[in-house]
């Protein structure tokens, strides 16, 4: 079975949201991708005080400036499209109410048919934490903890019943209910992270750093699976962030999905050979407007299907 693939919807700053998503999602959905994920940055920090990804001293892209809300944005392709899967990759799960999320996770599932999956992550930034967490930094872990429970419970039979440290919900009836079981993916990489993925979550939602290290890590998650006694079977959504470039890239520093279309696809088959589910595929960082992304997304997927994926 030919590995799924999903594009990245166009949320940042260059592109028209209420016109673009739709559109893209439309176009993407006809040109044969599977599924349409979103990001989420809540603000761009001036001075930041952090660096990105915690890094001390790494700028924030200028294209985060800007980003349009996961729920939104997903709630514009939903409503263009009929087959496509509808997900978050990822929530920062820790800046939401559980509660809260998870009726609109529920009515979003409802409304487009049981297409939603929900990737969910803990997220970097003190900025973000700042402005609107549930709880401090430093709880983030218990944070997701809570909001998986919660989830779980809200999404499932009335009546709705839950006591936890953020979150109490008297015995009721919470609807409208998800239309399936609503897959719950994280990006975990290590320790505690990578035990809550194998005993509470539905799959894994990594990032593509190179194919080595992506079968070394998918090997030993699915070891510490077998190690726990977990017997469903993992789901997996591969994030490909690629940084497009017209021609091909041909400094010796190249990184995984940097440079042409050609050299994408030849990343793409790398990182397929590992045997993950599904590839998202995020272009519209670099590219300018929802015509390129149009264009280039449909030779990435002409060319990796070509290529055998």
């Amino acid at each position: 079975m030919a590995t799924r693939l999903g594009l990245g919807l166009p949320q940042m700053k260059q592109y028209d949201i209420g016109r673009d998503i739709p559109d893209v999602a439309r176009t993407a959905e006809a040109t044969g991708y599977e599924s349409l994920w979103v990001i989420e940055r809540i603000l761009f920090p001036e001075p930041a005080r952090q660096g990105l990804y915690g890094v001390p001293g790494l700028p924030w892209p200028e294209r985060y400036r800007s980003v349009a809300d996961p729920l939104v944005s997903l709630t514009l392709a939903a409503a263009a499209t009929s087959r496509a899967r509808i997900g978050t990759s990822v929530l920062v799960a820790p800046l939401h109410v559980p509660f809260q999320l998870a009726r609109s996770l529920a009515t979003l599932d409802a409304a487009s048919g049981g297409r939603v999956v929900a990737g969910f992550g803990t997220g970097w930034s003190h900025d973000e934490y700042a402005a609107a967490a549930v709880a401090p930094f430093e709880r983030r872990g218990q944070v997701l903890d809570e909001l998986i429970d919660v989830c779980r419970a809200v999404w499932g039979p009335d009546p709705v019943a839950y006591k936890g440290e953020w979150t109490s919900i008297a015995p009721s009836v919470v609807g409208p209910k998800p239309a399936r079981p609503v897959p719950i993916l994280l990006p975990a990489n290590s320790g505690k992270a990578l035990r809550r993925l194998v005993d509470r979550a539905d799959g894994w939602m990594p990032v593509a750093l190179g194919a080595e290290p992506l079968k070394k890590q998918w090997s030993e998650l699915r070891s510490l699976a077998q190690e726990r006694g977990r017997t469903a079977p993992l789901q997996s959504v591969l994030r490909a962030n690629t940084l497009y470039t017209r021609d091909a890239y041909t400094a010796d520093d190249r990184r995984p999905f940097q440079g042409s279309t050609d050299q994408i696809v030849e990343d793409l088959v790398a990182h397929d050979e590992v045997g993950l589910e599904e590839i998202l595929i995020d272009l519209q960082g670099p590219l300018r407007d929802a015509q390129e992304l149009k264009d280039v997304a449909s030779e990435v997927y002409e060319k990796a299907r070509a290529a055998g994926i």
